[in-house]
């Protein structure tokens, strides 16, 4: 199985989103999974124009020169493609949105319906499956709303949402300690969805788990 992570942070590699995301990936890995990070931000990725060439004139290729093919190229070859991002205003941030808007030569100018819900066909038949690894700086799940709703179109098999982001890189012993057993939990999904294709309720259940009250995260981020 291979596994590719497209990080949406500008933060790339010192993001509290790639911990999560790196955590996963060491499980897959211990899984035997292929691994792969590509950090969005690194890469020279234009705007979709919405010509639609790559759906009538030139199908399945678009007319902007620049790193999407060979992204695109590498989203076709994994099995379980992981979106990662930070919450920016209640959603993804641009870096991903922009990449995920020009994933458009992927589709045909079929309109396909399921249960009165309306798409575009894949040029291509694919298997693959999707999951979203998303954390926030601010306590409770409320911000993450919006992002369950836009991925929810392609019905992924496994959000790992995480509030209280700021402590992801903490240098305190004691939530090191709560971090690393949170962290744990991810290694433990990664290995889990390569290894048997879902994630137990006990795994889960630790995906959900709290790293801190949100009195004490409101007092610790100085807010």
């Amino acid at each position: 199985m291979k596994v590719i992570v497209f990080n949406g942070s500008p933060a790339a590699a010192g993001s509290n989103t790639n911990v999560i995301a790196e955590a996963f990936l060491n499980g897959a890995r211990r899984a035997g999974a292929e691994t792969e990070t590509i950090f969005l931000i690194k890469k020279n990725i234009g705007h979709c124009q919405g010509c639609f060439s790559c759906w009538f004139k030139t199908p399945g290729k678009c007319v902007l020169q620049d790193d999407m093919q060979g992204l695109l190229d590498l989203y076709n070859s994994a099995d379980l493609v992981c979106f990662a991002t930070p919450i920016y205003t209640w959603n993804m941030t641009a870096a991903l949105k922009n990449f995920v808007d020009r994933l458009a030569p992927l589709k045909c100018p079929v309109i396909v319906s399921n249960h009165d819900n309306f798409d575009l066909a894949d040029s291509v038949a694919k298997n693959q499956r999707f999951m979203v690894i998303s954390n926030c700086g601010f306590p409770g799940n409320n911000n993450f709303e919006t992002m369950k709703v836009v991925f929810a179109s392609c019905n992924p098999v496994l959000e790992i949402y995480r509030n209280c982001g700021k402590l992801l890189k903490s240098k305190d012993e004691k939530i090191r300690s709560v971090v690393d057993d949170y962290l744990n939990y991810v290694e433990q999904a990664g290995y889990e969805m390569v290894k048997y294709n879902n994630v137990t309720s006990d795994t889960k259940a630790g995906l959900q788990k709290e790293l801190m009250s949100i009195p004490e995260y409101v007092k610790y981020l100085g807010m």
